[in-house]
């Protein structure tokens, strides 16, 4: 502040008119802007990429782990769906339909890129027998519906986990499908808590 009221009287010593005093003020205001602009331009040309960095960050995936895991995960999700048409109410048929039909139809994408690829991934058995251990168990006093609810939200939490650090493989077909499925996944996980919701849990 002292240095601008020592300028302003500097230039009126000089004899200049209130409208050139204010001219010079702008001047000086729009040199120091653009200082500050210029300053910030660099700052961030020279910020690290929080995001990439992050990215780059991510924990390694083996392609064939990502498939198995993630066929073996689908699988577990159709045959607890199919439990749920038989022993759960009404409520949640329509919801086990479409976990049905979309991880069947990503089961067999999955497959069909492990073929072409010439990965060796399990076999069904093996697939069935590590989907076991992701079914659904029913706690005492629990009804199945709720216990349905539950396990479809933690399962779809590790699901959308398991495809995000897919998204970044450098098997670019496994990537472009983790990519495509992962929009999906994260609807299937808001479709299970408005269940929860509805069920006032």
């Amino acid at each position: 502040m002292k240095n601008k009221l020592l300028n302003v009287a500097i230039l009126a010593a000089l004899g200049l008119t209130a409208a050139q005093i204010q001219a010079a003020e702008n001047q000086a205001a729009a040199q120091t802007e653009d200082e500050i602009t210029a300053e910030a331009a660099e700052n961030a040309a020279n910020k690290p990429n929080q995001n990439l960095e992050e990215d780059m960050n991510r924990d390694p995936i083996d392609v064939e782990d990502f498939i198995d895991t993630a066929s073996a995960k689908g699988i577990a999700e159709i045959e607890t769906a199919r439990m749920a048409l038989d022993e759960g109410t009404q409520n949640i048929h329509e919801f086990a339909n479409r976990m049905i039909q979309d991880h069947t139809k990503a089961n067999k994408e999955l497959k069909d890129i492990a073929r072409q690829q010439d990965l060796e991934v399990a076999d069904d058995a093996k697939l069935m027998d590590k989907a076991k251990a992701m079914m659904l168990s029913i706690r005492d006093g629990e009804s199945f519906d709720e216990a349905y609810i539950e396990n479809q939200i933690n399962a779809h939490e590790q699901t959308i986990e398991l495809f995000e650090r897919a998204s970044h493989s450098d098997n670019s077909a496994i990537q472009a499908f983790a990519r495509e499925k992962l929009p999906t996944l994260r609807e299937h996980l808001q479709m299970a808590k408005q269940l929860k919701d509805q069920h006032g849990r």
